[in-house]
């Protein structure tokens, strides 16, 4: 692969542009669903008809931070996870911004009318929110009311309170300008006043940010997010950890196992599912909320059959593998250990996709709940297997797939019981049919999550060539590396949706200084995991393995790696600003060159031609990274910030 790597761009960037072109193959797909809906179908009010009812909307919401919003898609099918942005405001053929805000939901409406209350207030343009009482939002009852069932179904119901308010018109008892100093707000936060107050606020100018705002924003953004990330991450990094201790050969074996697990399967159920990110979206916005569940019924059905072709590579996994990895009792264990994941397979492909049926509602969180109980579950598994039961090595593997299988489980049971059910109509026959626009949308999200991740997973392939002790030790290092790299890939995907709002609203001052902040962050975050792998050197490894020599081998590389943990963070959270941006395609073209033109060059040509070994093969990402960080950063620091936001206005005024 490092021999052609400008093919492999090529390929990317038409595969990338082919992007721009989703919102009208989303568009003819529903148009086609609507089509072939019986007469008698359920009319399901718009979302559009719970924003802001004045006659002159498209006025009253003209610099909203609504405009550009994004909603986030990310996967983590291995030890780098990718964020990939599909845009919930249409690019083409949308009638009016009023067209365009119906394809959010009303907790992203109230989420957004949330930030715009708080900078009036930081602006002094409405009075404080004392004398309110209490916590704001649904973190006023602490976490464990929040996970609570009822709690649940409070935040459900706050968002349909927000609606309600949405619509009221003004009365005798309206609060006039001033507002009443008894009353929260001075009583001034309606939806309508916060709406012209902020058109008029941004129209002179007087909208401003600060480094204190920004921090405690993305503080607020990236926390659960990052719990999010290490508790979906922990799941194949808990066999690692059980099996690690039985011995070097199992060690690698897992890792191995892992890897090409991730690269034929995972990745490509979590890149073919982000076409859902604009086909549920796009489905949500047409106002039959059921489309929404036919839209996952394709996409169950489809990574279904892929699963087939899947099933067979892990079968036999041990033949193929036994071609390019010298070591045959690694080989036979990673063979082993692949056959008993076929058995998890298609739980994980149904909850990769019912998680983007859920965003595409605006509920984010349903993910994080399931992991809070399935995390905790699958390292206990593995420990109740691998070692009380003494079923050894293939405890891993049958603990890993029982997690697979609850997890779309609990997912139901959420969208059922909690929230979600209303976007599901039952299955449906149309489901068998239209699958070409899921097709076309779906292939370019597979190439750009492999080509995300791709170049750290083949150095576990390259490490096999090394001997059983570097395949060990690429395993131990590769768990740690993609540990620390949750915190500042957290980060970057809060920053982005916080600078892609600015950019909406106009603002391009405080979208600037929400990108400096997310770097001091980025900064920040790459210390600490700088001091964690120098500091704890001697004792990270022994958490994975007892065997000394791979302890060893793996204490002189971390300082290695602890080295480029700064430009990780830096060049991670480069990535998210240019998402916010939207110039998201300059970070996929930087990272493509940086890490098949310049990483894996120097990592085969360090590691086997100078014989470096492991010390070489890490040497290739390290500099990849700092290339990365050092033209991403000069591109981000000659950005003129006030012709990015006169871009995104021309983007959103398209149709």
């Amino acid at each position: 692969m490092s021999r052609s790597p400008n093919g492999f761009v090529s390929i990317l960037t038409s595969q990338m542009e082919n992007l721009s072109a989703s919102a009208p193959i989303a568009e003819e797909a529903i148009a086609r669903d609507l089509e072939e809906a019986s007469d008698d179908e359920e009319e399901v009010v718009s979302n559009s008809d719970e924003d802001d009812s004045e006659s002159d909307n498209n006025i009253s919401r003209q610099f909203s931070m609504i405009n550009s919003y994004r909603r986030p898609s990310y996967v983590n099918p291995g030890a780098r996870s990718s964020a990939i942005f599909s845009s919930s405001v249409p690019e083409h053929g949308g009638d009016s911004l009023q067209k365009k805000h119906s394809y959010l939901s009303k907790k992203e409406r109230a989420v957004v009318r949330n930030d715009e209350r708080s900078l009036l207030r930081d602006n002094h343009l409405l009075p404080p929110k004392h004398p309110r009482t209490g916590s704001e939002g649904a973190n006023s009852g602490g976490l464990v009311k929040t996970l609570s069932i009822s709690g649940l179904r409070k935040t459900r119901s706050a968002a349909d309170e927000e609606s309600a308010i949405d619509s009221e018109m003004p009365s005798e008892q309206t609060a006039l300008l001033g507002g009443n100093p008894d009353l929260p707000y001075g009583g001034l936060d309606t939806p309508r006043t916060i709406n012209k107050t902020w058109n008029e606020a941004v129209a002179a100018g007087k909208i401003a940010t600060t480094w204190q705002r920004e921090a405690k924003v993305l503080t607020k953004s990236s926390a659960p997010l990052v719990l999010t990330f290490l508790l979906q991450y922990s799941l194949p990094v808990a066999s690692i950890f059980t099996v690690g201790h039985i011995g070097k050969a199992e060690l690698g074996a897992v890792s191995l196992a892992s890897m090409t697990a991730s690269i034929t399967g995972y990745a490509v159920y979590a890149g073919l599912s982000t076409s859902l990110d604009t086909l549920c979206s796009q489905a949500y916005g047409s106002g039959r909320l059921h489309l929404v569940g036919l839209q996952l019924q394709r996409m169950l059905y489809f990574l279904w059959l892929i699963t087939i072709p899947i099933a067979i590579i892990w079968a036999f996994g041990t033949q193929l593998l036994s071609l390019v990895v010298p070591e045959q009792e690694t080989v036979r264990l990673a063979g082993i250990y692949l056959k008993v994941l076929i058995f998890g397979a298609p739980g994980y492909a149904t909850f990769e996709a019912g998680k983007r049926y859920l965003q595409a509602q605006g509920l984010f969180s349903a993910n994080m709940y399931i992991l809070l109980f399935c995390a905790p579950l699958n390292a206990f598994l593995n420990y109740l297997l691998v070692w009380r039961l003494d079923w050894g090595f293939i405890g891993a593997p049958i603990a890993v797939s029982i997690t697979e299988t609850l997890m779309p489980i609990l997912l139901f049971l959420y969208v059922r019981f909690i929230d979600g059910y209303q976007c599901w109509g039952g299955f449906d026959r149309r489901a068998l049919k239209n699958w070409m626009p899921m097709i076309k949308l779906a292939l370019p999200g597979l190439v750009m999550v492999l080509a995300e991740f791709m170049a750290f997973e083949i150095l576990t392939l390259s490490s096999s060539w090394l001997g059983p002790i570097p395949l060990a030790a690429q395993s131990v290092l590769g768990s740690i590396t993609g540990i620390s790299f949750q915190i500042p890939f957290a980060m970057s995907v809060a920053a982005s949706t916080r600078i892609a709002n600015f950019i909406g609203a106009t603002l391009a001052l405080p979208a600037k200084t929400a990108a400096k902040v997310a770097l001091v962050f980025a900064i920040g975050s790459g210390i600490f995991n700088f001091l964690v792998f120098s500091l704890l050197r001697n004792w990270l490894p022994r958490l994975f393995t007892p065997d000394e020599e791979v302890i060893e081998l793996i204490s002189k590389l971390l300082p290695l790696c602890a080295a480029f943990q700064l430009f990780d963070a830096l060049a991670c959270n480069c990535n998210g600003i240019l998402r916010g941006l939207g110039r998201q395609e300059v970070g996929g073209y930087v990272g493509l060159f940086a890490y098949y033109a310049v990483g894996l060059p120097i990592s085969f040509g360090l590691g086997f031609g100078a014989k470096w070994g492991l010390y070489g093969l890490w040497t290739g990402p390290a500099l990849a990274l700092g290339v990365v960080f050092a033209i991403e950063g000069v591109f981000i620091y000659r950005t003129n910030w006030v012709k990015a936001v006169e871009a995104a206005q021309a983007r959103n005024s398209l149709g």
